[in-house]
């Protein structure tokens, strides 16, 4: 098969990364992948960096342009994003190829918007779903979705890079929580914040690190910050290249979102053995369950303290939810599996044309 993804998002998150996931995984079953994204964007970067073929625009105009004269060369157009799918169905009646979309969020449409929504979803001819959560939208809609959940990789550490995070942030000696997330509103920093200033009323044998681009809520996070007194606990890192490096040494990974269709980022943290806790939102309940965690309710930032404190001192529980998670990851969330799950579907559909 000739498969095209689409990604056109600005940044790096999970979205891209589960794009070059995909990419990773067709073509290591043999058939021919390439990328539609845009142009001097970091997916683009590190596509070209494995060496696939891409082709980079940077607007709406050129997304367009492109699927209208060269989609009829692909035998599946994938679309990876939201926004995406919208300029894959509008050319639909140009390239004349099946449509497949992968939703990896789990938002409400909201009721003015529902016909629009449900008329683009209903020409896709294959809708994947990444949790029960991301699917419940529009099985509302009257859209039965495939569920194939994100995947995540083992990773080999480069001990270099987290030498250099350690002394840049001064970390030595002390025990490291984090995060992985944008200061945005979907994920709740001010709660986490807060958590953290209630483990801080206790002990002092930790810092927490946030990793993430700013967003809507960097503002007011950073004053959450002060107000408490977290200057030299509460740590802003950024956005890292390499990030999965630096879950090698973290003691609890912490995730406090709002709104989560899956949250890939805690798959990172079971395949490094890395105790989660987690809000109950969304898709981290789904990836959680059976012990793989500590799940509180969302906004509860004293049990968010509480389960951090249970996981830096409860070494018999430690060591079975990072083993139950470990297990788990390793099943549902393997890299083959989900690409073999995507090209069924694939050759599903070119079979009934």
């Amino acid at each position: 098969m000739k498969i095209l993804q689409l990604n056109f998002e600005k940044g790096w998150r999970g979205g891209e990364r589960q794009t070059l996931y995909c990419m990773r995984a067709f073509r290591a079953a043999g058939h021919v992948v390439e990328l539609l994204c845009r142009s001097g964007g970091p997916l683009e970067a590190r596509a070209i960096e494995e060496g696939f073929v891409t082709h980079g625009v940077r607007n709406v105009p050129g997304q367009l342009a492109y699927l209208a004269r060269a989609g009829r060369h692909f035998d599946v157009i994938h679309a990876q994003t939201a926004n995406t799918i919208t300029w894959a169905v509008l050319t639909k009646a140009l390239h004349k190829r099946p449509v497949v979309f992968s939703r990896r969020t789990s938002f409400e449409v909201k009721p003015n918007e529902e016909w629009k929504t449900g008329a683009k979803w209903r020409r896709v001819d294959c809708f994947v779903a990444i949790s029960e959560m991301a699917a419940s939208e529009p099985r509302r809609l009257g859209i039965d979705p495939v569920i194939i959940r994100s995947a995540v990789e083992p990773h080999a550490v480069d001990t270099r890079n987290v030498e250099g995070l350690v002394a840049e942030l001064g970390l030595q000696g002390k025990k490291i929580l984090a995060t992985s997330a944008a200061l945005i509103r979907d994920k709740d920093p001010v709660t986490l914040i807060r958590a953290v200033g209630e483990l801080a009323r206790t002990r002092s044998d930790f810092v927490f690190v946030h990793f993430g681009a700013g967003g809507d809520r960097e503002a007011e996070s950073r004053a959450e910050v002060q107000a408490l007194g977290l200057q030299d606990v509460y740590l802003f890192a950024g956005f890292r290249k390499g990030i999965e490096d630096y879950y090698s040494i973290f003691d609890v990974f912490v995730m406090s979102s709002m709104e989560e269709a899956l949250g890939s980022s805690v798959l990172d943290a079971f395949l490094q053995r890395v105790p989660v806790v987690s809000t109950d939102a969304g898709g981290l309940k789904e990836s959680l369950a059976d012990g793989r965690g500590v799940l509180c309710a969302v906004g509860d930032f004293q049990a968010m303290a509480q389960g951090m404190i249970r996981c830096l001192d409860d070494v018999a529980f430690r060591a079975d939810c990072t083993q139950r998670a470990y297990d788990y990851v390793r099943t549902e969330h393997d890299v083959t599996e989900m690409g073999r799950r995507y090209l069924a579907q694939f050759e599903r559909l070119l079979t009934a044309r």
